[in-house]
């Protein structure tokens, strides 16, 4: 975070843990003023630090299935796969990963009839190699 200063990380560790809070309040916690702090955040949202605002919600039916779908691309990179991936409801997380693997796919489905079905239609993608699936059992350490 080359160009930040101690003001700028305050402002980035409130808005990590209240995305939501208003601006006037933001800048009473942090001792400037409103117009300051709306330069300071608009400067941190145009440089790439502060990339969106969003929900982060939690699991809302028992009945999910969370698994990690890790995949080998034939070659990579491979926009096209990446783009697909985006376009399944179920995926939720993507990372780009080194070593064996290309990606580590994080999912949540209703079912396995909904995991099989997915992993069916990314397995089918012309870029994929080698599709593995593993089923979480349990979050024993989870972290925000």
């Amino acid at each position: 975070m080359q160009g930040t200063d101690s003001i700028d990380r305050m402002i980035l560790s409130i808005l990590t843990k209240e995305a939501r809070i208003p601006m006037k309040s933001l800048a009473g916690r942090i001792g400037l003023s409103r117009s300051a702090t709306t330069e300071r955040v608009t400067r941190l949202e145009k440089a790439g630090i502060i990339r969106g605002y969003r929900a982060d919600i939690g699991q809302l039916d028992d009945g999910q299935i969370q698994a990690f779908l890790l995949v080998t691309l034939k070659r990579t990179p491979s926009l096209g796969v990446l783009d697909r991936l985006a376009g399944f409801a179920a995926v939720r997380k993507v990372s780009s990963v080194s070593g064996q693997l290309d990606l580590v796919v994080e999912v949540e489905v209703r079912s396995i009839n909904a995991l099989n079905e997915l992993r069916n239609e990314v397995s089918a993608m012309d870029s994929v190699d080698d599709l593995t699936s593993l089923i979480v059992l349990r979050r024993e350490i989870e972290r925000s």
